[in-house]
């Protein structure tokens, strides 16, 4: 290479360097700068809580959550229900208890009350309130020492000892089945469904589309899978009206298609930026200037339990990277296995993309026509009248 061929060259790699170092510091400075100051808000986190409260809303509107007890006990905290649980089994022994005490009381069963020898109490050896209420806790928790036991005196007694029975059982079943069946809620099954913790913008099968990385931690399967994704964005419309989360379809698919997936293993879900994609008068410079929340869903039937879960997950514009790709993550093994390694599971790898989904259509449009050939209306073709200068 000759002096001045390695001076272009020298030229052109600062150049291409120097770019490349501008646009690295310019993505650091907003996110650690501008990134903090302004926390952008989110509908749903990146583990697929929703961050939504509900204001004055009326009393009898909040009845309501009462009526349908059943929910309401499902839904709460683990320390509020336990609070319940105890609450419920222990002021039911002490409230029968109470009660037994009355009775015994009211009979005259009491040694206050100095009963003949062959006086017959309605309840044996209930000898004051601690002994009345460790009664109450027999007989609804089945246990039956022997020690205290109800006579056929009273008839009051005998219809308190079915009444507490009957409401031991349902008590016993309502808390018994809520803990049960928090414990086996599918929710926690998406615990295990994982979703890649950036997004990322680069050509796949010759189209600009946004990629998102997708695993299941564990062999079971999760059947009839179905992936979809919802972009919010406060948007106004044409009558001025300003609507804060209007929700746009966002259809993701795989290479075989987005129902009944295979989800044994890690898969990449896209999304094809075309001209009817919200991303696609988007560019790599605007993007973080952008702002919307991409709500992605996955929802599929649990294979153990035949239950429907739903695993959610959003990405704000900070969270999207233009030019990037997933790093391989699934390799064989010589022992002819399979094998994950999830250390790779978020790891992204630049690529060369366009800035815009405009300049890719713009530029296959340019092949297009390169290949099928225009006249140029601004050639015009002049006539040359030849002359014979020849002489014989």
């Amino acid at each position: 290479m000759d002096a001045s061929g390695w001076s272009v060259f020298r030229t052109w790699l600062i150049r291409v360097l120097t770019e490349k170092m501008f646009k690295h510091l310019r993505e650091w400075v907003f996110i650690h700068f501008f990134g903090h100051s302004r926390q952008r808000a989110r509908l749903v986190s990146k583990d697929g809580r929703c961050n939504i409260e509900f204001g004055n809303v009326e009393a009898q509107s909040r009845f309501i959550f009462f009526v349908d007890i059943w929910t309401t006990v499902l839904d709460l905290k683990w320390r509020y229900k336990m609070t319940i649980f105890i609450t419920t089994f222990l002021g039911s022994w002490f409230l029968f208890g109470l009660l037994w005490y009355v009775v015994a009381y009211i009979h005259k069963d009491l040694p206050e009350f100095h009963p003949s020898a062959n006086h017959t109490p309605c309840v044996e050896n209930i000898n004051g309130l601690t002994s009345a209420f460790l009664f109450s806790l027999e007989t609804q928790v089945t246990i039956g020492y022997g020690f205290r036991c109800v006579t056929e005196q009273c008839a009051t007694a005998i219809f308190l000892l079915i009444f507490q029975s009957i409401l031991g059982v349902i008590i016993n079943s309502f808390m018994c089945g809520a803990i049960l069946a928090k414990i086996s809620r599918p929710k926690k099954r998406a615990k295990t469904i994982t979703f890649s913790k950036n997004a990322v913008i680069s050509k796949r099968g010759g189209k600009l589309c946004l990629l998102i990385r997708v695993a299941n931690l564990r062999k079971s399967l999760l059947i009839g899978s179905h992936i979809y994704g919802k972009l919010l964005k406060t948007t106004v419309t044409p009558e001025g009206e300003t609507i804060i989360l209007d929700q746009i379809n966002i259809n993701f698919v795989v290479d075989a298609g987005n129902e009944n997936l295979f989800f044994i293993s890690p898969l990449t879900i896209y999304h094809v930026i075309d001209h009817n994609s919200p991303f696609f008068h988007m560019a790599a410079e605007t993007l973080l200037q952008q702002d919307f929340e991409l709500v992605v869903f996955l929802d599929g039937t649990v294979e153990s339990t035949s239950a429907t879960c739903q695993v959610r997950t959003s990405y704000v514009p900070e969270e999207v990277l233009w030019g990037y790709r997933f790093a391989p993550i699934v390799s064989k093994t010589k022992e002819g296995k399979y094998r994950v390694d999830f250390h790779n599971f978020s790891k992204t790898v630049e690529v060369e993309t366009p800035h815009c989904a405009m300049c890719l259509y713009n530029e296959k449009d340019a092949r297009a026509r390169m290949k099928r050939g225009y006249d140029n209306p601004n050639f015009i073709l002049s006539e040359v009248n030849e002359t014979d200068d020849t002489k014989m």
